[in-house]
């Protein structure tokens, strides 16, 4: 039997550490069917050596730009300029949207200036908190919003959809004009903004002193690349990711942890775990109060979850193959010998779950039937609809980010944190920055932000073949995602699922996750629930102000739109978490005594306590 205690390293290929301009192989995708475009385009062509002169000058491109190719904003721009010159009936359309909104602005100041009341005519968006404070709607602070809000609903309505013109180029233009947009916002400066004015003038103009502390820190911060340390009263182990267990086993992908029974019998199916590799575990295993792995320990399950490594350099030519072979199913493996005979309740996150998805599939096509249900929480399978993360990404971006992880080696922290944040930048940015370095407010930290600043990193090739093999070619749900050299098949999976989406997911937007039912046959419930990507699958019992809607589909019942399915199912107040436990224990047999933590003879010891080791590397 083979250690599995033990860590190895693995070795780069992508780009030797020797000549930088040395001939390289190139990344390589997962196995497709023969006639794929992209074979043809990706694999097996030799790379002549001066195309890494190439790769060198767009790494450090990617460097100054954020990792955002060029030629996607210059190809959407150009689109829909080429597009808008030709449509004088578009144009004189524009002109009268800037005339109405001239007007309706006109109006209100007039009413505002008279002392009327008068209502508002341009809104803030549902998620923009920019203008919270009372004093916007007063004089002259409500003309100074409302005329941003009116130049922001014309270029809303400038780059919508326009005969001819791309969809992806009318969303394109439309984020990056929202983005050009919220930098000029009337919010963002301090003579401006009310609130930053009633702080100055409360303070004497201590806060200003100590945002700029603040500035400097977070500019400190920033050019070391210095990862912020976990604050004492979050400390991973003790305050978050404290639900006790043990590490049993270890490879260079991922721990896995098995957690200590709470309940003298148990149901006995054990539960896999499979958290996305872009996120570290403990989202899942947070403060005890919401800690889902606590909860399903609580109600007498046996849980297993996997903590992935956070790739290096040297592991830059990890495949997508290695953590499905060397994750998931070394982890089923190992759970077959602790707990032998049972067959498995596998439950994926995000990123997690579409592994998980191509797992079971896979496992299904070669007859393995160890999985006694399937769980997808916020993971997509098919990407037509995967939200604004989709937005700039084609064959010049995703050339882009691979030269960028070819010079580097993996996919870095601030650069998908930048991603992610851009998304909501109004929020995550811009609100944040006012009350950071205009009111000099401390960010006072909390479990989920302590562990949103917990990043990782992604491996170059495994990064590299996700963007392509599942987001760009959506090769899943097309019936050209091959396992093993063979395609799977989603519809191939009998075992029982339960679908989880939440209602303002930027991330997996629920509609996407809904197609989950359009691609499979098998017995599945679906949950929506309120929430966005993190916050609505944190939704443990007693917390306020959560609903949910619930359906359940036989095995080959006839599908449902996601329109037509939202006005036949009402809301459910509570938490979703009940009706999963529920679920799985009635897919589970009777209960008996727990099984025990690891198992020696068979090669699985108990390495460690959890949370293990791999959820402290930086």
């Amino acid at each position: 039997m083979a250690d599995h205690g033990a860590k190895t390293a693995g070795t780069r290929t992508g780009k030797p550490k020797g000549d930088k301009f040395a001939a390289t192989k190139p990344l390589q995708l997962p196995a497709v069917v023969p006639d794929a475009p992209a074979a043809a385009l990706h694999e097996g062509r030799p790379a002549h050596p001066h195309q890494n002169l190439d790769r060198s000058v767009m790494a450090a491109m990617a460097q100054v730009t954020g990792g955002v190719s060029p030629h996607a904003v210059a190809d959407a721009w150009t689109d829909w300029w080429l597009h808008m010159a030709r449509a004088p009936g578009r144009q004189l359309e524009l002109i009268e949207k800037a005339q109405q909104n001239t007007l309706r602005l006109m109006q209100h100041g007039v009413a505002a200036l008279t002392g009327k009341a008068d209502e508002a005519p341009f809104s803030p968006k549902a998620n923009d908190t920019r203008w919270s404070h009372p004093d916007w709607a007063k004089p002259p602070f409500s003309q100074w919003q409302q005329g941003f809000l009116a130049v922001q609903d014309w270029w809303d309505h400038a780059t919508d959809d326009l005969r001819g013109l791309r969809h992806k180029s009318a969303e394109r233009t439309g984020f990056m004009m929202r983005q050009m947009l919220d930098t000029v916002a009337p919010s963002n400066f301090p003579a401006l903004n009310p609130e930053i004015i009633e702080k100055t003038v409360e303070t004497h103009g201590r806060n200003l002193a100590e945002g700029a502390a603040h500035l400097a820190a977070d500019m400190v911060q920033t050019l070391t690349q210095a990862k912020r340390p976990i604050p004492e009263d979050y400390a991973l182990g003790r305050h978050l990711a404290c639900t006790p267990g043990k590490v049993v086993f270890r490879n260079d992908i991922m721990e896995l942890i098995q957690y200590s029974p709470q309940t003298d019998q148990v149901h006995p199916e054990p539960v896999l775990i499979v958290p996305a590799w872009i996120m570290k575990y403990y989202i899942l295993d947070l403060s005890p109060e919401n800690s889902l792995i606590r909860h399903l320990v609580a109600q007498g399950f046996t849980v297993f979850c996997i903590s992935w490594c956070n790739p290096t350099a040297d592991q830059a030519d990890l495949s997508l193959e290695d953590y499905r072979k060397r994750g998931v199913m070394a982890a089923l493996e190992a759970i077959n010998a602790i707990v032998p005979g049972r067959k498995v309740h596998a439950n994926g996150y995000c990123l997690g779950g579409t592994m998980l998805a191509i797992a079971a599939a896979s496992m299904a096509r070669d007859g393995d039937d160890r999985l006694a249900s399937v769980t997808l929480m916020a993971a997509q399978v098919d990407f037509v609809e995967a939200g604004e993360l989709l937005l700039f990404l084609d064959e010049s971006q995703v050339a882009f980010l691979e030269d960028m992880m070819w010079e580097q080696g993996y996919l870095d922290r601030p650069q998908m944190a930048r991603t992610f944040a851009a998304i909501r930048a109004e929020d995550l940015i811009y609100t944040r920055a006012v009350r950071r370095y205009f009111l000099g407010i401390e960010d006072l930290p909390s479990d989920i932000t302590v562990w949103n600043g917990d990043t990782t990193r992604m491996p170059a090739r495994m990064h590299s073949e996700y963007l392509r093999g599942i987001f760009l070619e959506n090769r899943i749900s097309a019936g050209r995602f091959a396992v093993e050299g063979r395609v799977i098949a989603l519809k191939d999976i009998t075992a029982p699922m339960f679908v989880v989406a939440t209602e303002s997911d930027h991330i997996a937007p629920w509609r996407s996750v809904y197609k989950t039912q359009l691609f499979t046959d098998n017995d599945l419930t679906f949950v929506l629930t309120k929430g966005g990507h993190n916050g609505g699958i944190l939704s443990e019992p007693g917390h306020k102000g959560r609903h949910y809607r619930i359906s359940h589909r036989q095995a080959g019942a006839r599908y449902m739109g996601p329109e037509s399915w939202l006005k036949g199912h009402a809301p459910q107040p509570g938490s979703w978490w009940q009706e999963w436990t529920c679920w799985l224990a009635r897919t589970s047999g009777a209960t008996v005594a727990p099984p025990p933590m690891g198992a020696q003879d068979k090669g699985y010891p108990a390495l460690c306590d959890a949370p293990g080791t791999y959820i402290h590397q930086g």
